[in-house]
């Protein structure tokens, strides 16, 4: 069995919803495949990629990105669709819960951003388009939005059969795991990339791996001890940052 990650999938682009159905039926079929978010704001995408996807590996794993959670033709908030993207979820089949599979404990981890990172700038709301698309309760600003999903973490206990852990979230647990190649005017949006706080779980979790995505920069870097992984698959333009191919974590030492 090998363990695949892969982050925003973005299957509304034709071109991903493409790579994505014509991945092997063959190649995947004792695999298992850890996806973490953005798969696109449309319910019936999601479906669709979870119906392909399923077909494709014994098993696959899904938590929900900031695009999933866009209340873009839907009438109820963004915890709500969430309640139903989980549902649909496990309707299809998809692992949305920790779970031991052969020796290695697989855990999501919730989050979103509370600008831990650094200062929200008007440029930044202006821009960003989650301020638009998401909505939440009148009394939840961005800080307790955050502490929801994250207080959902902690009632997550690891499991002693396991000899390796990988977490996995959507969102960015460090901003030490951008690059430093990354140029100042696109550095802008690191403010809402993620939470310090979702490093403090990683960690309380004894993660040897934390997969995370929604930042489409791709990358492998291993700090104190914990190994973390960006493999978006990102937008169709995105051909610098993104490598459109799964990565198989059995190449890491130790895996």
């Amino acid at each position: 069995m090998r363990l695949f990650a892969l982050s925003d999938i973005h299957s509304d682009f034709p071109e991903n919803y493409k790579w994505i159905a014509n991945l092997s039926h063959q190649d995947y079929t004792e695999d298992v495949l850890i996806m973490a978010g953005d798969i696109g704001h449309d319910l019936k995408v999601v479906k669709d990629t979870f119906r392909i996807l399923t077909a494709k590996f014994k098993k696959v794993f899904f938590i929900p990105g900031n695009h999933d959670l866009w209340t873009v033709n839907y009438a109820g908030d963004s915890l709500d669709k969430e309640k139903e993207l989980i549902s649909m979820a496990i309707d299809a089949g998809v692992e949305t819960r920790p779970r031991v599979i052969g020796d290695t404990y697989i855990v999501p981890l919730y989050a979103w951003y509370d600008f831990s990172f650094g200062e929200l700038t008007p440029k930044l709301r202006d821009a960003w388009q989650d301020f638009v698309w998401c909505r939440w309760p009148d009394s939840m600003d961005m800080e307790a939005v955050t502490k929801h999903f994250l207080d959902r973490n902690k009632s997550q206990v690891r499991t002693p059969e396991a000899s390796r852990v990988v977490t996995y979230s959507h969102y960015l647990p460090r901003i030490d795991v951008m690059p430093t190649y990354i140029p100042d005017h696109h550095r802008i949006v690191y403010p809402v990339l993620g939470t310090n706080k979702l490093d403090k779980q990683v960690r309380a979790f004894g993660a040897d791996v934390h997969i995370y995505g929604h930042s489409h920069v791709n990358r492998e870097t291993t700090i104190d001890g914990v190994t973390y992984i960006n493999n978006a698959l990102g937008y169709p333009q995105e051909t610098r940052i993104c490598r459109r191919e799964l990565f198989d974590l059995s190449t890491l030492s130790g895996m």
